[in-house]
């Protein structure tokens, strides 16, 4: 086995931390809305119904921003798009503080979405970069924890920020803190391409790999031939039942508690805290687990795609008596264990992009799978406040998320089997880089 030189370990770490402290304010960025949810609500005047759809405004634009970023990120690379992205949607966040109307703050919310699209396709680039092919669960894994980390710093520190200066401020501070990461990423960071390595270095993380040209591009041809495999269709399918189950959680957890439960606003921010720590848990697991069956002789896409079931299966058993129980605590820990299993699978599905396509077209792959998933996902907001308008309860909207988690661990057993193989190209077509 090829060594690992300390250059290559001072690069992982710094990329990864890196990651995960952007991970980090992109969840805190999409929190503050949530947190602000009944705030926000009475000072415009606004219906559930009305703010789901204010809370679907974000994913929906995240959603299809996904498809041409990571065609962005593959062509310009990691430093670049993810620095301007952080730029672009922590200036939106800033404000997100400044406005009047349900009208503009659904602008600012789109721009929001727009510009947190290249985060975690970036991060799948990053790690397919990095890291060699036999190592990637764990970085994975660690990075995506900014999913859980974010939202289980958001509700104590958000919401003591908006009980001491208001809601407005809270989202301009918010907003200032990143743009100063933004600048902090695009100064520090450096694409692979942009690195010299020693043939040492060069062999080692790519050692297993098929796709060890470094330097080639991502064709128009081949990312049209992405959608023309089952594997893809599964994982864009499939990802819609986590992110819509993710994004119940992560949009209406705290109203849940205030009108369901009938907390008050501090009480709320800390309990909202315990299920995302325990997903935190699940989503540093799943990357430990990937990289275990491998190591047991597992094939690699395999060894991603069984956790995502057994997580969906999980995070869907366990919501349906935190939907029923009339006892707090028990409420508490369905919805812990849920976002356990739930979160575990959110890990792998990101482990599995890695895995899934020669490293050139990485980016694309993972935005094309986010596509799938913040679609699907997006409707969760929206679903859940007509719900709660016309039943006055959170039941349903519980029960509706399970069944569509257990139809998306059926979509990932059935579909996703093989790699996304690299597709044959005809020479004359052109690279998306002229």
């Amino acid at each position: 086995m090829i060594e690992k030189s300390k250059k290559l370990k001072r690069i992982q770490v710094a990329s990864i931390a890196l990651l995960t402290l952007a991970g980090v304010v992109n969840y805190l960025d999409r929190s503050t809305l949530s947190i602000a949810n009944h705030s926000v609500s009475s000072e415009l005047g606004l219906s559930a119904s009305q703010m789901g759809i204010l809370l679907s405004a974000f994913s929906f634009a995240y959603a299809f921003a996904q498809l041409p970023v990571g065609v962005l990120l593959d062509r310009f690379g990691s430093r670049v798009m993810l620095g301007l992205g952080m730029f672009v949607w922590s200036a939106a966040q800033f404000s997100g503080g400044l406005i009047t109307s349900l009208h503009q703050f659904i602008i600012a919310r789109i721009a929001l979405g727009v510009g947190e699209s290249p985060n975690f396709p970036a991060g799948a680039k990053v790690v397919s970069e990095w890291f060699g092919i036999r190592e990637r669960g764990r970085p994975t894994g660690i990075f995506i924890t900014s999913s859980t980390i974010g939202p289980a710093l958001a509700p104590p520190i958000l919401t003591v920020m908006m009980l001491s200066c208001g809601w407005r401020q809270m989202f301009m501070i918010m907003g200032g803190f990143g743009i100063a990461v933004s600048i902090g990423w695009y100064l520090t960071y450096r694409d692979r391409k942009n690195v010299t390595l020693s043939d040492g270095e060069a062999a080692y993380l790519n050692e297993g790999a098929s796709d060890t040209k470094v330097e080639r591009k991502m064709t128009m041809s081949e990312w049209r031939n992405l959608f023309l495999t089952r594997t893809t269709w599964g994982m864009i399918l499939g990802n819609a039942g986590i992110i819509y189950m993710l994004w119940l959680y992560l949009t209406w957890l705290p109203a849940y508690l205030e009108r369901e439960r009938h907390l008050s606003l501090a009480s709320t921010g800390w309990l909202v805290s315990i299920p995302y720590l325990f997903g935190t848990i699940g989503m540093l697991s799943s990357g430990f687990v990937a990289d275990a069956l491998q190591a047991r002789g597992i094939a690699p896409i395999r060894s991603r795609k069984w956790p995502i079931c057994v997580g969906l299966i999980g995070g869907a058993l366990f919501t349906v008596p935190a939907a029923f129980t009339p006892n707090l605590t028990l409420a508490i820990f369905y919805l812990s264990v849920a976002m356990f299993f739930v979160q575990m699978a959110c890990g792998a599905s990101w482990a599995l992009v890695s895995v899934a396509t020669p490293r050139h077209m990485a980016a694309s792959l993972a935005s094309i799978q986010n596509f799938g998933g913040y679609f699907g996902g997006s409707f969760a907001p929206f679903v859940t406040g007509v719900v709660v308008d016309r039943t006055h309860s959170f039941v349903d909207a519980f029960l509706i998320s399970t069944g569509i988690a257990l139809l998306a661990a059926l979509v990932y057993a059935l579909m996703v089997g093989k790699r996304v193989d690299e597709p044959k190209v005809a020479v004359s077509t052109p690279p998306l880089a002229t």
